[in-house]
Parts: C-alpha cells; sequence; structure tokens
C-alpha cells in the first residue's frame, strides 16, 4: 500500500509529496461549525438572555423614574457631569427615555458583549490548542483555517444576534424604531471588533489565559481613552481623543438622537482586518505556539509562591486587579452623586415608597440602595475566584499537581480562599471609597467608616453566592458555571428590581442579598447574618467533601 493510500485510508490528506493536491485550507468548515455550536450552544444562550435581558429591565426602572418629561428634563440637568460623561458617555439625549436607556445601559452592554466575545473566541481557539483539541481535529481531514474560521464565524453571528434581539427589544417596548436599530447595530459592531481583537491575540499569545488577559487589556485601554476624550469635551460633544477609541466609535452611532451608521464600518472594518492578519500568522506558526515567545521566568520561586494558595493569588492577579479598579471607580461614581439623585427622585412617590419607605432619610436609601450594589459586585467577584477552581480542572492543570502531596482539600481551598479574603477586601474597600466620596460632596468623611461596614454586612451573602459555585463544582462540574452564573443573574435581579416589577415579596424578600439589613437605612440585625454565614459553611462544606470524593473532570 503507498503513502497515498495509506493517508487515504486514516481519513487524512495525502503528502504532497506525492503529487496530490494538498487539501483546502477550509475543507471541513461546515463540520466545524456544527461542532463549535454544539460545544457553546449553553453559553451563546445564556449570555444572549442576559445582555438582552438587560434592555427591558431598565427601560421599566428608568421609566417609572421619569415619568414626565419635566422629570426627564431634571435628569439631564444632573446628568451632565464628569463623574457620568467618565463612565457612561456624554449625556446627548437624556431628556428621552431613549437617551437615558442608552446612558443607563449601553455602556455595560458594550463591555459586557465584548467580554463575552472575548471569552468564545479564546476558548475555541488558543485555548483549545493548549489543551490539544485543536491538534487532535486538524490529525484527520480537516483545513489549516477550518476550525479558526468556524469560531469567528459563530462568535460573530452571536454578536449579531444579540444585536438584533436588543433591538426588536427595544422596539417593542415603544422606543422609536430607528433609534432601536442604531441601538443593537452599535453594540453589534463593538462586539464584532473586539472579535478580531481577540482573535488577533489568540495568535499572538501562547496560552488562553494570555489572550485572554492581552484582549481585556486592550478593552480596559479603550475604555479609558474614551473616558479621557468625553471628559475633554464640550456639551453634549466628545473630544477628539474619544475618535481613538472603537467604543468612542459605537458611541458616535448616537441612538436615539443623530442615528449615524457610517462609524459602524469602521467597527466592522478594523474586525475583518484584524481576523484577515489572524488567519495570516495561523498559517505562519507552529501549532502550539503563539508568534510572541513566553517571557522567562524568575530561576527561583519565592516562599509565598511556592504554597498552593500563593500561587492561586499569582494565577489570579490580573483578575483581582480588574475587579478592585472596576469596583473603586463605581464607587467614587456613586458616592459623588447620592446627593444628587436623593434630590431628584426624593420628589417621586414611586421611587420614594419604593426607596425610602422603611429609612430615616431619603439621602441614607439612596446610599443603602447603592452599598447593595456593592454587594451584587462583590457577589459577582466571588462566584468567578470560585470557579477559578474548577477552570484549572476542566483545562487539566489540577491532575499534576494533585499528583503530588498536596490534598484535594489544601488544593481547593488554597484557590477558594481568594473568594473568601479577595470579596472581604472588596467590600470594605469599595464601602470606604464611596463613603469618603459621598463625604467630599458634603465636608463630613464620617460617612467613610459608616459605609465600610454597611458593606461589609454584605459578606455573609457574598460568601452565600460563591458558596453555590463550591457547592456546583463537587456535584455536577461541567455545569458549575453555566448554572452559577444564572443563579447570580436571577439573584441580582430579585435583589435590585423584583420589588419594582411586582414580584411576590416571598421571593424578593428572601435572597442572600435582601436578607440582609440595608445599612445605613435601617437598624443593624446580626441574626440575618449569622443565618446567612450558616448557609455558606453547609454549601462550602458539602461542595469540597464532594470534590474530595468524586473522580476529576477534565474536558474533553
Amino acid at each position: 500500500m503507498n503513502a497515498s493510500a495509506t493517508a487515504a485510508s486514516l481519513g487524512r490528506p495525502a503528502s504532497p509529496a506525492t503529487g496530490s493536491a494538498p487539501r483546502a485550507d477550509l475543507h471541513g468548515l461546515p463540520h466545524m461549525l456544527r461542532f463549535v455550536v454544539a460545544r457553546n450552544w449553553l453559553r451563546l444562550l445564556v449570555w444572549a438572555v442576559v445582555l438582552v435581558g438587560m434592555i427591558p429591565l431598565v427601560y421599566e426602572s428608568q421609566r417609572a423614574a421619569f415619568p414626565t418629561q419635566a422629570s426627564r428634563e431634571a435628569y439631564a440637568r444632573i446628568a451632565d457631569t464628569p463623574s457620568v460623561a467618565a463612565l457612561t458617555g456624554t449625556p446627548y439625549a437624556a431628556n428621552t427615555l431613549g437617551g437615558i436607556l442608552v446612558l443607563k445601559i449601553w455602556m455595560t452592554l458594550a463591555l459586557s458583549l465584548a467580554l463575552a466575545t472575548i471569552f468564545l473566541v479564546t476558548r475555541n481557539g488558543r485555548a483549545d490548542e493548549e489543551g490539544g483539541r485543536a491538534e487532535l481535529l486538524r490529525a484527520n481531514s480537516l483545513g489549516l483555517h477550518a476550525y479558526t474560521v468556524a469560531n469567528y464565524l459563530v462568535v460573530g453571528a452571536f454578536d449579531l444576534v444579540v444585536g438584533a434581539a436588543i433591538a426588536l427589544t427595544a422596539a417593542a417596548l415603544t422606543l422609536p424604531v430607528a433609534g432601536s436599530l442604531v441601538l443593537g447595530g452599535s453594540l453589534a459592531a463593538v462586539g464584532l471588533f473586539f472579535l478580531g481583537v481577540s482573535a488577533l491575540f489568540g495568535q499572538l499569545a501562547s496560552t488562553g489565559r494570555g489572550a485572554n488577559g492581552w484582549s481585556t487589556a486592550v478593552l480596559g485601554a479603550v475604555f479609558v481613552l474614551r473616558a479621557v476624550g468625553d471628559l475633554n469635551g464640550t456639551g453634549a460633544a466628545p473630544s477628539w481623543v474619544s475618535w481613538l477609541s472603537p467604543i468612542g466609535w459605537g458611541q458616535a452611532m448616537r441612538p436615539y438622537g443623530e442615528n449615524r451608521w457610517w462609524p459602524a464600518l469602521l467597527l466592522v472594518g478594523g474586525a475583518a482586518l484584524l481576523c484577515a492578519i489572524a488567519l495570516r500568522l495561523e498559517g505562519r506558526r507552529d501549532l502550539g505556539a503563539g508568534v510572541l515567545a513566553d517571557r522567562a521566568g524568575a530561576p527561583r520561586a519565592g516562599g509565598f509562591l511556592t504554597s498552593p494558595f500563593g500561587l492561586a493569588v499569582r494565577e489570579q492577579r490580573g483578575l483581582l486587579v480588574g475587579w478592585f479598579a472596576g469596583s473603586i471607580t463605581l464607587a467614587i461614581l456613586y458616592g459623588s452623586v447620592a446627593t444628587a439623585i436623593a434630590n431628584l427622585l426624593g420628589s417621586n412617590p414611586v421611587f420614594a415608597a419604593y426607596i425610602g419607605g422603611h429609612t430615616s432619610t431619603f439621602v441614607n436609601a439612596i446610599l443603602s440602595w447603592l452599598v447593595l450594589l456593592n454587594g451584587i459586585i462583590a457577589s459577582a467577584f466571588g462566584v468567578q475566584t470560585a470557579l477559578q477552581a474548577r477552570s484549572e480542572e476542566a483545562a487539566g492543570f489540577a491532575e499534576p499537581q494533585l499528583a503530588g502531596s498536596i490534598s484535594r482539600l489544601r488544593w481547593s481551598g488554597s484557590r477558594l480562599l481568594v473568594a473568601v479574603l479577595g470579596s472581604a477586601h472588596l467590600l470594605a474597600v469599595s464601602g470606604f471609597v464611596m463613603g469618603a466620596a459621598y463625604g467630599a460632596s458634603t465636608s463630613d468623611f464620617t460617612p467613610a467608616w459608616t459605609l465600610t461596614g454597611a458593606s461589609l454586612a454584605y459578606w455573609p451573602a457574598v460568601l452565600v453566592s460563591a458558596g453555590v459555585p463550591v457547592l456546583l463544582f463537587g456535584l455536577v462540574p461541567r455545569l458549575a458555571g453555566v448554572l452559577s452564573w444564572c443563579y447570580l443573574s436571577a439573584m441580582a435581579i430579585l435583589s435590585f428590581a423584583g420589588t419594582l416589577f411586582g414580584l411576590p415579596s416571598w421571593l424578593v424578600d428572601h435572597t442572600p442579598l435582601t436578607a440582609t439589613p440595608r445599612l445605613p437605612g435601617v437598624a443593624f440585625d446580626g441574626v440575618p447574618l449569622a443565618i446567612l454565614a450558616g448557609v455558606a459553611v453547609v454549601l462550602w462544606t458539602v461542595g469540597l467533601i464532594s470534590f474530595r470524593r468524586r473522580d476529576l473532570a477534565v474536558d474533553a
């Protein structure tokens, strides 16, 4: 049997040395499209539901908060502040419901969709190559770029579907159709651009963690660049610096304002160019290697790094820095505008009853709700850090570590300790910064310590939220990620807007966050905190014991 027949019998392409034509670069693309969809459909669905679901949630809350044109005009006046411009963009149409929706949610959706795109592209690209799946697939009759292009097409289709769903949802809420289409189009275009960014770094970096790290660093850099441009703008017009940022290009489409489409060409064109460069690089490098060589580490590790906990902190340092930086930024914004929000909403009977019905002063009610946001953010941090143990297990990194003298409980506990200690520090720092920012506006810095304590009161609730992924990690590891984020999303919606949507009080009042006393608006009660701490202990204990008794579940 000759070499060509042997290769054919094994399902591989014949060697070019035999004179047979080499396989096409996209051979097997339809099969890879089905494979990527089958492997990611649940993640795609969860991301889409969460992102699209934010539109009616925010719209209904803002319609209740600003029911008249006079109230919207008043909001437009207080929204024109440097802190708002830095975080959400210039308020170009803040006296309309569409403009308020954009101001409240556009930046959150754009960043979330960009992150979802980055993580999905890396998961099916560089992470699969690092884990050996890409090599296994290419060992059969598969074109050089088939799997990569399938990845780009599926994630790109996800961005477009999310954008279209957001547009349809906004239009169904009786917002102007033209503005709704631009809203969805601007978000989809930003997602597509960061598809190109993550595609490029998937070729440059040699690890999935590195590809995600560099891509999110670019996202953070262009966000800061856009913030600088908006801060230095005049009125509702940003400065030229914003045009250096792809996020600024998306904002320049101005949904419910000028409704421009042409900036989308910059985003889509940039995405196409970056993907083309990525494919070119893929054809020029070795499988498994990145274009940029790994930097050599220190010849010896320090004492802290040689411990399981030190290694866990070292591996998650980028995640920790990102969470703390974002929380501090939001805390500064919340604290600086608390008084203005109280003055604006205090005359609204709906919100006065909703927020301030059980508090001594309305400003304390506003502060208690802003501290609740700290609790939601810390809960999200706790869930993500708790899931890091599962991520390492799925990638196969846990097995060689557990082959030595480290026990399962010590290995998993050291990683989960990051969630315990990190969440406490995150609550304390964000509460202190929020109180200091509020105190600066009132020339009284006592609230810095008051809000630190109020924020730390949510620590037991955060540990319960982090205990859910720990429990799932032990019992159903392959579903831990999806189910944990579904739980967190449901809890955040119930805790922050359940009453506003008329949901049953027995459901709204019994989440970990709503069971926590909302300081400083109410008196302190330690009983709910003790109960929550007990629930957290049970969740963590059952999860860790279950992990100790089961087999390792490495993703195939």
